[in-house]
């Protein structure tokens, strides 16, 4: 039976993991690199780091926080913010990581998409779309880049298919109506992508309660859920919710007790 993943996600500013609501209002509250160390511990799936500002601020990404991290962990582990070239997706994976999150750039330049598919393979490529409730577009989702910052011309569905005929082979879908709130993802938004492409959506935004999980991951046909909030502030820990999904029949994997 295919299994579901747990994810936690790793938002970065200036060297410290933070976290607002709706993309505002963010307060840092950790160090990446021992964070990422305890979650590996608590049985997370994978993670996911994203310098949320890398972009907005036009530079690079921190590629020694990358590295510590990497380090210390022995799960699948994904990179994203400001990486717009073969040079930095190399960079990226060269300092440990196994995926490169692309958002962002992949919206100026979509052929790092298919350029990276073919230079690195498309299990390496990740989407990131940061998405907001809009009707004035086909899908009723609007593509957001920069942080939330700047609104595009892009329709969420219609973006999600191309970057999947570019190549990528997985997509984060974000909802930014949802993000850090806690009342749970878009499960709208997630089972439209879910049933409209053939390769695994994470849902991400919106996570509160082990029961949000089960709903994305059941009827909003994700592959995997994405956590912040609830496990930063202690509210919850990976093994909790992963114990609580097998309780509700969800298949996840528990082997990570042996570690």
């Amino acid at each position: 039976m295919f299994q579901k993943r747990v994810i936690v996600c790793l938002d970065v500013r200036a060297g410290q993991v933070t976290k607002g609501i709706k993309f505002k209002e963010n307060v840092d509250i950790g160090d990446p690199v021992e964070m990422a160390a305890k979650y590996y511990r608590d049985g997370v799936d994978e993670l996911v780091f994203y310098d949320i500002t890398a972009s907005s601020e036009k530079r690079g990404i921190m590629i020694d926080v990358v590295e510590r991290v990497a380090e210390r962990i022995f799960i699948p582990f994904a990179v994203g913010g400001g990486i717009g070239s073969l040079h930095d997706i190399r960079r990226v994976i060269l300092a440990g990581a196994e995926k490169v999150s692309v958002n962002s750039q992949a919206v100026r330049k979509p052929e790092i998409i298919s350029e990276g598919a073919l230079k690195f393979g498309s299990q390496c490529i990740v989407l990131g779309m940061d998405v907001a409730a809009d009707r004035d577009m086909p899908s009723g989702y609007r593509v957001v880049i920069d942080g939330g910052r700047t609104p595009t011309d892009l329709d969420a569905l219609a973006w999600a298919l191309d970057a999947e005929r570019r190549g990528a082979g997985e997509i984060v879908l974000n909802s930014i109506d949802a993000d850090g709130t806690r009342d749970g993802y878009d499960l709208t938004a997630t089972r439209m992508i879910s049933e409209a492409v053939g390769i695994p959506v994470v849902a991400s935004g919106g996570a509160g309660t082990p029961e949000h999980l089960r709903a994305v991951l059941v009827e909003g046909r994700a592959d995997a859920a994405l956590v912040a909030s609830m496990v930063h502030y202690g509210d919850y820990t990976v093994d909790s919710i992963k114990t609580d999904l097998n309780t509700a029949g969800v298949p996840i994997r528990l082997d990570h007790r042996k570690r």
